[in-house]
């Protein structure tokens, strides 16, 4: 961007990287951290707020803040919204592309650290260790009985990278390894012993149910009461994709009755509806429960790569170039025919 005027790039996420502060400097951008509140993200800002912070800004990495048409109908001057993440279920890309404007996703940053993050609270739940620790912390050494991951039967809701990725892991494990997902069987599967099958053999046969579909309107309370109903009494549901795939209300009832014996969740329909925080609240103090703050992409590496890909594509925007294909999530600049509808059921993630 030699010999241009400095672009503005605004962002609103906590852990931004000096080294890719460093890298939109050398490519002509002003970078400018938003403050945000204490123990705020930008997905609490209000409207308002954020017309302000972005007045001026030529391009937004954003988290989690809602992207809508009225919002962007008052930002004349940004060109490009690139997410720290994969998920966009809050940005308006019909709107995006309808303004003339980009938007992108950081695809691929964050895949390891998710795949991690769901065998960890695999493991966790599986060994009882928040329980153990309660115990402990009471005075109590009495050893809880927990349950091995090894030669067990996982079941995979949505086979895409992060999907892919947990597979990988589970390998390890020896896990006998299930998958619902849109895509026919290929010979990705057959080679790394995945068995396609359909929900409710998942459901009725799996020892873990863990969830990497996107959330669309075919998967959205994919795991109700009738869903976990078909579960195992000593089987656990992992989710670390989106709240709005399960029924937090359904899941604390089968929870605290005994159908099913445990959960670890890093997402929680409360997070887009705070209605729902009563729920959320009561399956975070069951003591089968391993609740994280939607926190599995959040390690100190997978941030990192997630800032740098959101760079690199705003970047490339605002150079008149494309981003990469796999990130583009709208582009309006030459007026595109809109993105497809979304699938309705699991998909590659």
């Amino acid at each position: 961007m030699s010999g241009q005027a400095m672009r503005t790039v605004v962002v609103t996420q906590r852990f931004f990287d000096e080294d890719t502060i460093a890298y939109l400097n050398s490519r002509g951008c002003e970078v400018r951290l938003a403050e945000m509140p204490p123990g705020k993200a930008d997905g609490e800002l209000s409207e308002d707020t954020l017309v302000r912070t972005l007045a001026d800004a030529d391009g937004w990495i954003v988290g989690h803040a809602r992207v809508t048409r009225q919002l962007l109908s008052k930002l004349p001057r940004l060109q490009v919204i690139a997410r720290r993440g994969v998920g966009y279920e809050r940005v308006d890309t019909q709107a995006v592309a309808d303004l003339g404007k980009v938007a992108a996703i950081a695809v691929g940053g964050n895949d390891a650290c998710v795949a991690d993050h769901a065998l960890a609270l695999m493991l966790a739940v599986s060994h009882r260790l928040r329980e153990s620790q309660m115990q402990m912390n009471a005075g109590s050494w009495t050893i809880l009985t927990g349950a091995d991951l090894y030669r067990k039967t996982v079941g995979i809701v949505g086979l895409g990278r992060i999907g892919r990725g947990v597979v990988q892991r589970l390998k390890g494990f020896e896990a006998r390894m299930l998958a619902v997902t849109a895509s026919a069987e290929d010979e990705w599967s057959r080679a790394n012993g995945v068995t396609h099958v359909g929900l409710d053999e998942l459901l009725a046969s799996s020892d873990v149910v863990s969830l990497h579909a996107p959330l669309t309107p075919g998967t959205r309370m994919l795991i109700d009461a009738g869903a976990l109903a078909r579960m195992k009494p000593t089987a656990i549901l992992v989710n670390t994709a989106r709240g709005g795939l399960v029924d937090d209300a359904a899941l604390l009832d089968a929870l605290a009755a005994g159908r099913i014996a445990g959960a670890g969740l890093d997402v929680f329909l409360s997070e887009s509806d705070p209605s729902s925080m009563g729920v959320t609240n009561a399956l975070v103090a069951l003591p089968n429960v391993i609740a994280t703050p939607h926190s599995g992409a959040s390690t100190r590496e997978g941030l990192v790569r997630t800032n740098r890909i959101a760079a690199k594509c705003v970047v490339a925007v605002l150079e008149g170039r494309a981003p990469p294909a796999e990130c583009v999530i709208a582009d309006g600049r030459h007026r595109a025919e809109p993105n497809p509808e979304q699938p309705k059921g699991p998909v590659h993630v």
